[in-house]
């Protein structure tokens, strides 16, 4: 005899959610086991320590499905939700954890993002896209004991971790359509089905706010700068408006970017940026960058009726000489002589590579392919120019000689499009920008992802996430001893 669907929907329910507690728990609503769990988790408050003692069982929270034990409660708006996790007992799984929870609802398979704390210290933003998807990870080189903190601006969600007190850093971040309100909580994995692990929650920090109906969400920018050997990010200037594509002096003391149609420059350090004199351009766009001696700027700014030209002036400031009387033009590589730049240029309806000399006179078209060819860049032997073109339906990397012959296909991976390559200055690594590849162009506030290959070959890895896009990494950012870059990164915060 079948049974009826309305039983199978009630033992279904009863399977997703067991050990429903009514009563509040501290600051948190409710407490219920998610997904397949034989051994019931447990939540208590500590009000003499403020801490919270969770204890769940649970396969993972990973793949298609969720097993762990949630302690919660429903909030609308942007949120900051910050804890320290601490394991009271050996445990007997290293991978399991306690995490700051967002979600969507209380399904097995809901839509989610969240900081894990692992038992061997693993620190990892951990989101699902869709219900029933995947689970994808984004692992910090920070390891726990540490403070971590897990911030919704909207769709866009930001993990950070602080160590022994110090400044938060960021640990990546995911724009995901979450509904308002969604389940805020603490959740634990005992990562194996049948153990029960106990986490101790400490100094938890829960906050929301609801924008009113008058407010208007203000675009923030954060110059970030990321060790390539160990993945750690740091925040060196944030300010609430849009600014774009940093270079590092050659001398790696300053940080170059464009912002309002001006050049601005800001110590390596932090501060406060001044803007740069360049004379007759005033509309800059984000790509810019320093000759190998660090003695000239070469600058893209859209003045007359043409679009952006490229201009020269002094690394300090200065007057600043048209290069390329065609427009639109837009920089992207020195040659390491300082003799000639290399650009993206539109002509007859097609985007391609051209080289000009520096000190003015005819342009050389490097590539004929049909549709967009940009991100052009010198390595630093100048043996190579690197690019991305979308020849082959996506985009992707391409290198050729610097006289536009041996085209060849650099990246190929389908499920990434590739944009604005970097060699780095010792010659050993290639950095770039990658985005989904249902994205069209290079927009702003997007997912996207910052990957790095040996120039030599290889394949490429991710060496950041985060939600930027245009103006993330247009340009050379590498630090002069290559162990470095900058971009920035992009939220939608309320005013």
């Amino acid at each position: 005899m079948k049974t009826p669907a309305s039983f199978r929907a009630f033992f279904l329910a009863l399977a997703t959610f067991t050990s429903l507690r009514a009563a509040p728990v501290g600051d948190f609503e409710s407490a219920v086991d998610i997904g397949k769990i034989t051994l019931p988790g447990s939540a208590e408050y500590l009000p003499t320590t403020k801490q919270y003692r969770v204890t769940g069982s649970g396969a993972n929270m990973w793949a298609k499905e969720d097993a762990f034990h949630f302690l919660y409660k429903k909030l609308s708006g942007d949120l900051s939700f910050a804890i320290d996790v601490a394991w009271p007992e050996p445990g007997k799984e290293n991978h399991r954890k306690a995490c700051a929870v967002v979600r969507g609802g209380l399904e097995v398979d809901d839509i989610y993002v969240d900081v894990a704390v692992h038992g061997d210290g693993l620190i990892e933003l951990q989101y699902r896209k869709i219900k029933g998807g995947d689970t994808y990870g984004i692992r910090t080189p920070i390891l726990a004991p540490a403070t971590v903190k897990l911030e919704r601006d909207a769709d866009v969600f930001t993990v950070f971790a602080a160590k022994n007190g110090g400044p938060f850093q960021p640990v990546g971040a995911v724009s995901l359509a979450l509904p308002d309100p969604v389940y805020v909580g603490l959740g634990v994995s005992a990562h194996n089905a049948k153990n029960l692990e106990t986490a101790l929650i400490s100094h938890v920090s829960l906050t929301n706010r609801v924008a009113l109906p008058t407010e208007k969400r203000v675009r923030e920018t954060t110059l970030e700068t990321l060790v390539v050997a160990t993945g750690e990010r740091r925040q060196i200037y944030r300010d609430r408006s849009l600014f774009e594509a940093p270079n590092w002096s050659r001398d790696g003391k300053l940080f170059y970017f464009n912002r309002t149609g001006g050049i601005w420059t800001i110590p390596v350090t932090g501060g406060e940026p001044s803007r740069l004199d360049t004379g007759i351009a005033q509309k800059c766009n984000n790509d810019h960058g320093l000759s190998f001696d660090g003695q000239w700027l070469a600058i893209s700014s859209n003045e007359g009726k043409d679009g952006s030209k490229i201009y020269v002036l002094p690394a300090a400031g200065g007057a600043a000489r048209l290069v390329t009387p065609t427009g639109p033009s837009y920089w992207h590589g020195w040659s390491p002589d300082g003799a000639t730049l290399a650009y993206c240029a539109r002509r007859n309806g097609n985007f391609d590579i051209y080289t000009i000399p520096t000190a003015g006179g005819p342009e050389t078209r490097l590539t004929t392919a049909e549709g967009l060819d940009d991100g052009c860049e010198y390595t630093a032997d100048g043996a190579k120019i690197y690019f991305n073109s979308e020849r082959t339906g996506v985009m992707q990397i391409w290198r050729m000689n610097p006289d536009g012959s041996q085209q060849e296909q650099v990246t190929t991976d389908p499920k990434f499009a590739d944009w604005f390559p970097h060699p780095s200055p010792d010659g050993k690594w290639l950095v770039f920008l990658s985005f989904d590849p249902s994205v069209k162009g290079h927009p702003a506030n997007e997912n996207v992802t910052l990957r790095l290959m040996p120039l030599a070959g290889g394949k490429p890895k991710v060496i950041a996430t985060l939600f930027g896009g245009q103006g993330t990494l247009n340009v050379p950012s590498w630090s002069p001893d290559s162990t470095q870059i900058a971009f920035v990164s992009y939220r939608h915060v309320l005013p």
